[in-house]
Parts: C-alpha cells; sequence; structure tokens
C-alpha cells in the first residue's frame, strides 16, 4: 500500500510538473535594456552607425579577431571566427585559419572562408557598407580552402587586424542569409555570435534569444530584451523600479551622480570616446584666413565644457587624435581660451567688429547643446555663430554638401591614430570629393606624413610621422578639439559581467556566455 501511494504521488507530481509554464521550473534569464532610441536604425553591421544600432550589433556578431571583452585596446586583439594566423615579413599577405564547428544563426550552415571571404567583399564595398574606406587598401582576398582565407593588400595598413574585429566592416555576415535576404537583411540580421535575432517590434523593441549552438559556449542568458525609450526620465524611472537591468545613460555630471547614489547599481563610463571637434572650413571666408581659425580656437573655453559636461563623463582634449590611441601626441598644445587674443587676431585680419559664421547643427540632445553652449561662451570674443537647427539626418547630409562653416563632429574609431587622421584630415577625404569621407575642413597640410605613416614599417618612425601631422593639423587650426565624452551606463548589480570592464569598442556592454543574472 505504501509502494502504491507513493507511486500514486509521483505520478500527480509528474502530471503538475506538466502543467506548469515553463520558467515555474526553470524561471528564464531575461535581460533586459534600455536605450536612448525611438526606434532601432540598421542591424546590419555594415551600415549600423549609430550607438543604438552598434551596441545590438555586438552581441549578434562575430570578426575574424576581436578585443578581449572588457577591452578597447588593440593590445588585447585575439582569436574570434579565425583560430591563428600568419603574414609575410612585409605585412602585405596575411593568412588565416578559420575555426571548424562554428554555425550561423538560423540553420544557415558552417561558416568558412567563403563567408568570410564574401564579408570582406562586401564591407569594401561603398553600395553595401558603410566603412568601404577602411578596406580599400586590399588587393585581392583568396578562398584557398574552406578553413582557410588569404588577404593580400596593395600597401601596408597602420593595423591590419583592426580592421578585421568585430566592429564596423570587420563584423562577418553569413554568405547564404545576407544573399537571400538582400535588403530585409537590415531588420533581420544573422550571425555567429552568442545571441540570435529573434524579433523586431518597431519602435518598441528587438528581441534577442541565446545561441545555443555557440562555439565559447551557450550564453547563461536566455533573452535580451533591446526596449527603445527615447525619454530620459522614463528609462530612469524604469531602471530605479527593477524594470531595467542595463540603462543607456546620460553623459552629463548631474545624471551620473544622481544614479550612482542608487542602492544595488553601479554606473561605468566606457571607452573609447567621442571626440567632440569643431572642424572649421577652410574654403569658407573668412576662414580661409589663418589668423581668424586661431582667433576661433582662442574663443573655445575647452576646460570650462568639460566642467559644465562633468569630469566624470569627460575629459578634455589634447589633440586631433584622442588619448588612448596608438598615435596620440600631445606635443603640440591647443591654444588657451584667450577672448582677448581671440579679438585681436580678428582685427588683425580685418574684423574688429567681429565675425558670424553659419552653422548647420543637428537637433540631438549632446551635440545641440554643446553648440549653443559654445554658442554663448564664444559671444565673447566677437564670433557670432548663426545656428540653423536640424534633423540629425539632414544635418549629415548637409555638412557633406560644405551647407556649414564650423561642422561640429563626435567620432569614436579604432584605437589607432591613422583611422582619425586618415578620414578626417588627409585631403583624399575631403567630403564633396570621390573618395570623401568626413574631412569637412578641407585640411590638407598632413598629406605626407598621414600617408607615410600608414606605410611605415619602423613603429618608431610611424609615431613621429603621426606627431608630425598632429603638429601640422593644430598649427594651421584645421580643427578645433574640445572634449572626449564617455558613453555611460548604469548596470544593476543583478548582471554580474563575468570580466573586468574597461572599454567596448560596440560603446556597448558586452554580454558573453560568463554573463549571469541573479
Amino acid at each position: 500500500m505504501a509502494l502504491r501511494t507513493t507511486t500514486l504521488a509521483a505520478l500527480c507530481l509528474a502530471t503538475a510538473a506538466l502543467t506548469l509554464p515553463q520558467n515555474a521550473i526553470a524561471a528564464e534569464k531575461v535581460l533586459r535594456v534600455g536605450m536612448a532610441t525611438g526606434d532601432i536604425g540598421k542591424m546590419d553591421p555594415h551600415l549600423a552607425s549609430g550607438t543604438q544600432d552598434k551596441v545590438l550589433v555586438g552581441w549578434l556578431f562575430n570578426g575574424l579577431v576581436r578585443i578581449k571583452p572588457g577591452e578597447a585596446n588593440p593590445k588585447y586583439i585575439e582569436p574570434d571566427l579565425a583560430e591563428s594566423w600568419t603574414h609575410t615579413p612585409d605585412n602585405l599577405s596575411w593568412t588565416f585559419k578559420i575555426r571548424k564547428g562554428v554555425t550561423c544563426h538560423g540553420g544557415y550552415g558552417e561558416f568558412t572562408a567563403e563567408d568570410a571571404a564574401y564579408s570582406l567583399k562586401r564591407a569594401a564595398d561603398s553600395s553595401r557598407s558603410s566603412y568601404s574606406s577602411n578596406y580599400k587598401s586590399i588587393k585581392d582576398i583568396t578562398v584557398v580552402d574552406p578553413y582557410t582565407l588569404r588577404i593580400d593588400y596593395s600597401e601596408r595598413i597602420p593595423s591590419v587586424l583592426g580592421t578585421l574585429i568585430n566592429f564596423q566592416g570587420g563584423n562577418m555576415v553569413c554568405k547564404k542569409a545576407a544573399e537571400k535576404m538582400g535588403a530585409d537583411f537590415t531588420k533581420h540580421p544573422i550571425g555567429t555570435g552568442p545571441f540570435m535575432f529573434k524579433e523586431y517590434r518597431p519602435q518598441q523593441e528587438v528581441v534577442l534569444e541565446a545561441n545555443p549552438d555557440y562555439f565559447r559556449g551557450r550564453p547563461k542568458i536566455d533573452r535580451i530584451e533591446y526596449r527603445f525609450i527615447p525619454a530620459l526620465a522614463s528609462r530612469d524611472m524604469a531602471f530605479e523600479k527593477g524594470e531595467l537591468d542595463l540603462e543607456y545613460g546620460q553623459s552629463d555630471k548631474t545624471w551620473f551622480d544622481r544614479m550612482s547614489k542608487l542602492p544595488h547599481a553601479r554606473v561605468v563610463a566606457v571607452e573609447p570616446t567621442e571626440l567632440y571637434t569643431i572642424h572649421l572650413n577652410m574654403t569658407h571666408p573668412p576662414l580661409d584666413d589663418l589668423r581668424v581659425r586661431q582667433a576661433v580656437a582662442y574663443a573655445i573655453p575647452r576646460e570650462a565644457m568639460v566642467k559644465y559636461r562633468g569630469e566624470q563623463v569627460t575629459r578634455i582634449a589634447t589633440s586631433v587624435v584622442p588619448r588612448g590611441y596608438l598615435g596620440h601626441s600631445d606635443a603640440t598644445p591647443l591654444p588657451p581660451y584667450d577672448p582677448k587674443k581671440a579679438k585681436d587676431l580678428l582685427k588683425a585680419a580685418g574684423h574688429p567688429d567681429g565675425i558670424t559664421l553659419h552653422v548647420v547643427q543637428t537637433s540631438l540632445g549632446a551635440m545641440r547643446d554643446t553648440m549653443e553652449v559654445l554658442q554663448g561662451q564664444m559671444r565673447k570674443s566677437n564670433i557670432n555663430l548663426d545656428l540653423q537647427i536640424v534633423e540629425h539626418a539632414t544635418f549629415h547630409a548637409d555638412i557633406r554638401k560644405d551647407k556649414s562653416d564650423m561642422v561640429l563632429y563626435a567620432a569614436a574609431r579604432f584605437p589607432v591614430a591613422d583611422s582619425y587622421l586618415s578620414q578626417f584630415y588627409d585631403s583624399r577625404s575631403i567630403v564633396g570629393t570621390p573618395t570623401a569621407v568626413t574631412n569637412f575642413s578641407h585640411c590638407n597640410v598632413a598629406d605626407a606624413e598621414i600617408r607615410a605613416a600608414r606605410t611605415e614599417a619602423d613603429p618608431d618612425k610611424q609615431m613621429k610621422l603621426w606627431a608630425e601631422a598632429q603638429k601640422k593639423i593644430i598649427n594651421n587650426v584645421c580643427s578645433v578639439p574640445v572634449y572626449e565624452l564617455f558613453n555611460v551606463w548604469a548596470i544593476s548589480d543583478r548582471l554580474k559581467l563575468g570580466y573586468d570592464l574597461h572599454g567596448a569598442m560596440s560603446q556597448g556592454i558586452p554580454i558573453t556566455p560568463a554573463t549571469t543574472l541573479d
């Protein structure tokens, strides 16, 4: 009788278990993220340019190599989809051994050298990639066998591996998926990363789920709900109520200090920083006069701007290349704030009553706010800024058509000096030209040094060339670097990252198989 009772009880328990929701048996681990956007932009990694896009892409894709999670310094580069590599002594030919057994999301098969070759050709195609300029030195890509890829270059470049990390054009896509989906790929991305795309709900969220076949092991977090919450107050409230585990914050001292006081949470400032720079269009009078550009530089209170934004989230710019980048040099000091000096220079240039500069400015919060503060400060030096506020897409279109005397541009790039110097100060990158990138100032004074440094084999000579390029750009006042801004996040104590966080190229928080939720 006792045996029958025990058996019956066990049967009842088993039956009850079958009727319970799955999460009552083993609670699903759901990471809830609040992002400062009304919607996603592009989830195609070769087109994703907004912070809200790059953060998400960072959880979906791999590179041939990667920077160790929690770091943003090239010295931490390690294998990713390529398990090893070799190169010729001249650095012009690189051979990568592709990791076997890596599968593409959604049943699209094994990732092979064919997918890697397709990804790089796609990244180098300006019609399919926003980062094609980073791959213009590739001469040939050869699939030696299913697990061997060779890349040949027409010239030495400062960091081959830096263009192959899981960032921007270095993200590897799966050929069959990308070709099948075409334009739809940007709303239904397929990668090889720790998380897979599950659902997109416009103006609400993107849902990701754990990749059970991830080659580094299945993530301990089952699902990510990436919620679009453009209003800071709404994100803050949701985080404080425990409805979010990660919140993209606001890079100012008030927010940082207030959120840092919350119990069971921490606030982190993440590198790489975005360098906020005023680019001066040297083809527009009166900025074609060096003395006027010097006056603008003396009129910008860089130290005061750092205090205004908050020393917790900003640091003063010391060169046209951000601090911490390989090749950064602060040997040539930037002009100090000096309104009298600015007025004297304007007078000497024939403008005793000052000047007015016409500026196209994005309506985007932090950038608009910065320019409006500068507008008030520069007035003290008899420099009036006539601001035309436009929405962000129009801003990007107009500044590439030379419609603005000054361009405030915030950018984070791969942390090697060449990435800034080539894109912002090489004459081949001047906007409006066939090879345009982001040279808004029409600067051409350091072409020789920038180009020589790209192919220089001797590291010491390369550093000297980069330093000389920065000196020439600063002395000719092609631009005025103002400050470097960190991305800031509030992190719930429930979230255990599983690594030490110092930075992330995606500007987000890496979620790895070691990351857990209590």
